[in-house]
């Protein structure tokens, strides 16, 4: 019976009782329904057992009895409060432990169910303390889960006050940081993260990658303490077969710049034998678009940042640019970041598309609108005071993204350009055939002569070279845009 108890819990228990009584054994409660139950066969079943209980719990709660019997013709049913209480005092709120035997009754079986009570009755407990368990960590995670998200479309404030009941405070500036783990691995990695920081980052279990693990860490002091590792290189020293992703130090408010230098990161520490990498230094081009850049990004966005719906039920501007964020970085996975479901988000997207007038299945006009969208979450201060400069239409964009170019055509962005692809300089034809091809594999292979699989193998030497993910959003396929876009702009002239 103990074996019982600490292996098969409430269920092995009844099983093993159903088996040593012949008949039906379950757990009822005080008005009759049958929470739990088992059987030894299905020919041991009593033909009204659900009326039979229902009536013994009914009269054991009425009575306020430790025990009582109902006899039929052919089967009896022994029944019993499961509670601890003193002698002579029943519970008419608890379960009740009932059992159908047939008659005669079993000598013995009466003393089998009365001692059966206690550790049923343990049982019973630990298992709804383990139900009420997993639903505060399900509501914990849920909760960090919805923070990350307000952090990731810039709603910083009331990120802050929903975060103010969960623990530990949100540092600021931070180092985001991406760990990939194996199979089913997350718990057990989220514990080695908290033990090697004490406790000080915020973990959030991805929402839309099942394998990964994502850390707001506070940024190291300027002067670490000798000896000390930071804890994004502990965890990939004491996990032997998981990855790490680290960003640059970013505000708080640019935990979404933080995240996708992560996942950057990330892709360059799949091939590194430390398994382990940090963001290289590269500014985002929303820094160096200059107040040009800006006024085009906010011209841009006009439309949909003014957008009243129609009806109450309708998603409004906050939510199509919260939308409109999320596509951006994760692609089809945005209906596990956003929860909604995939025929939403295509409505969505093409609300977006038709206010602002882009074609969202071109990677031009994606990129234009993750370029303002990067803009306008940049604070203005930070961009480069360059005027811009002029340039042609680019071929195959859309009416409201052609101001691009002149975004495009200003030194500092030709600058930022080079730098992007200085490490494929002269190698750039599989990268262009497959930019040009909106990024599809199936058409840069047919384009270049080659496999599918051979295309993604040369992605996938990219990604090392370039410190980029390419292949997996949220991908580099947009700056990569932007840059050979500029550089292109930059030959015609």
């Amino acid at each position: 019976m103990h074996r019982l108890a600490r292996t098969g819990g409430t269920a092995g228990l009844l099983r093993w009782l159903a088996g040593r009584a012949e008949g039906w054994a379950g757990l009822v409660g005080p008005d009759g329904t049958v929470l739990h139950a088992a059987a030894r066969t299905a020919g041991a079943m009593v033909p009204d057992v659900a009326g039979l209980v229902a009536e013994g719990a009914s009269a054991l709660a009425e009575r306020g009895v430790q025990a009582y019997a109902v006899d039929t013709g052919a089967y009896t049913a022994l029944l019993f409060p499961l509670s601890v209480v003193p002698p002579g005092v029943g519970d008419a709120t608890g379960p009740v432990l009932a059992v159908v035997t047939p008659r005669p009754v079993a000598t013995g079986l009466a003393t089998l169910l009365a001692d059966v009570v206690l550790p049923l009755s343990l049982c019973l407990q630990a298992e709804t303390l383990e139900r009420k368990r997993r639903r505060v960590d399900l509501a914990e995670s849920r909760g960090r889960e919805a923070v990350l998200h307000l952090l990731m479309t810039g709603q910083l404030s009331i990120a802050q006050q929903v975060a103010g009941a969960l623990r530990p405070r949100l540092p600021d500036p931070v180092r985001v940081c991406v760990v990939e783990c194996s199979g089913g691995g997350r718990d057990e990695v989220a514990r080695v993260c908290v033990d090697a920081d004490g406790g000080r980052s915020w973990i959030v279990r991805c929402p839309v990658y099942a394998r990964h693990l994502i850390l707001v860490m506070p940024a190291e002091a300027k002067e670490p303490e000798p000896g000390a590792v930071p804890t994004d290189e502990t965890v990939a020293a004491r996990v032997g077969d998981c990855v790490v992703g680290v960003s640059e130090p970013v505000p708080l408010a640019d935990t979404a710049t933080g995240y996708r230098q992560a996942f950057h990161a990330l892709a360059v520490a799949r091939e590194l034998p430390s398994r382990h990498a940090r963001f290289g230094v590269s500014p985002d081009p929303a820094l160096v678009v200059g107040p040009a850049g800006r006024r085009w990004a906010d011209e841009l966005l006009n439309p949909l940042l003014t957008h009243v719906p129609r009806r109450p039920q309708d998603p409004g501007s906050q939510e199509l640019l919260a939308t409109a964020a999320s596509w951006l970085a994760f692609s089809s996975h945005a209906t596990g970041h956003l929860k909604v479901h995939r025929n939403t988000l295509a409505a969505r997207l093409r609300l977006i598309g038709e206010l602002l007038g882009l074609d969202l299945n071109r990677l031009s006009d994606q990129a234009a609108l993750d370029l303002a969208l990067r803009v306008r979450s940049t604070p203005a201060p930070a961009c480069t005071p360059e005027p811009a400069q002029s340039g042609s239409p680019a071929p195959g964009t859309s009416k409201a993204a052609d101001g691009l170019d002149a975004i495009l055509a200003r030194p500092a962005v030709r600058d930022w350009a080079d730098r992007q692809l200085a490490p494929v300089l002269g190698a750039e034809e599989t990268l262009r055939t497959w930019v040009r091809c909106e990024g599809r594999l199936g058409p840069a292979a047919a384009e270049l002569g080659i496999s599918v699989p051979g295309v993604r193998k040369r992605l996938t030497r990219l990604e090392t070279v370039l410190q980029r993910s390419l292949l997996r959003p949220p991908s580099a396929r947009y700056d990569l845009w932007l840059a050979l876009r500029s550089r292109d702009l930059t030959a015609a002239a």
